[in-house]
């Protein structure tokens, strides 16, 4: 059985041009390699998060952008446009160089949504950068009388079938989940061997065996073993698994290497314009 080894809270940070969140700095957690951090934006009033994020670099990262309520315009360097609506999630490889931003589309007055940054390995982080829509019709959902469950990446095996869900380029065979326990369900489910493991409450609370995760905690498991969570009254929960880097990170602002050098020269590069 996997059990939780660390507690953590969040950060409320401002992010952007102004936009606030909540932050999960995680990069220099080992148990939640290869992730780096995970933000929420979570409000009813649009001066929390009008202002958006400006077109702004990256390199060394991956993200995942999920909304639940409200949307996203994505611009970007390589001529990519899109929205990311509720229910419908965004992925995108930064590679050796991306520049984008993410403005809140106006006709929405309220936002619930995560971005997840997940580190690239050293042989990748050069690599070309990528991008892709998913919208809501392209995610599957398995509903049991213990949980319904929205499958974003990776492959899981719910209710007697596996499923794939349709991020299927995430670095490091990373899974991720949606998923809402009801009130006094389970959900068991078999982590691959060597993956990490992070669970993050966003609404309610869980039980992991021993303990109580409540929003807007994120626990921290070991690396073997079953994962099982239960909640008496209901828990909403994104649930990621990875296989580690274990290796070296610097990082600067949106820059994640593995050397102070090779963040010294993302910079530059910046600078430069040559970065992307």
């Amino acid at each position: 059985m996997r059990t939780l080894q660390t507690l953590l809270n969040p950060q409320d940070a401002m992010d952007g041009a102004g936009v606030k969140i909540k932050r999960h700095s995680i990069l220099r957690h080992a148990l939640a390699d290869p992730f780096l951090m995970l933000d929420e934006i979570l409000s009813d009033d649009p001066d929390d998060f009008i202002a958006g994020f400006p077109p702004h670099p990256h390199r060394g990262i991956e993200t995942l952008t999920y909304m639940k309520l409200g949307g996203i315009r994505h611009e970007d360097h390589m001529g990519n446009t899109g929205q990311v609506l509720s229910g419908g999630a965004q992925w995108m490889k930064a590679g050796k160089g991306v520049i984008h931003g993410e403005m809140p589309l106006k006709e929405h007055n309220k936002m619930h949504g995560f971005q997840l940054w997940i580190n690239l390995n050293s042989k990748n982080k050069m690599s070309d950068p990528d991008y892709r829509d998913v919208p809501k019709t392209e995610i599957q959902h398995v509903e049991t009388d213990d949980y319904h469950a929205h499958i974003m990446a990776g492959k899981w095996h719910l209710n007697n079938t596996d499923i794939v869900g349709p991020l299927d380029k995430l670095e490091a065979s990373a899974g991720i989940l949606d998923l809402e326990i009801k009130p006094h369900g389970v959900f068991n489910h078999d982590i691959p061997q060597g993956h990490h493991l992070v669970v993050m409450v966003y609404e309610g609370e869980i039980n992991t065996g021993d303990q109580i995760i409540k929003r807007p905690q994120m626990g921290l498991f070991s690396d073997s073993g079953e994962l099982q969570l239960r909640s008496s009254n209901g828990g909403k929960v994104l649930v990621l698994h990875g296989k580690p880097h274990k290796e070296s990170i610097a990082n600067y602002g949106p820059f994640v290497m593995n050397t102070h050098e090779e963040i010294e020269q993302a910079i530059q590069d910046y600078q430069n314009g040559v970065l992307a």
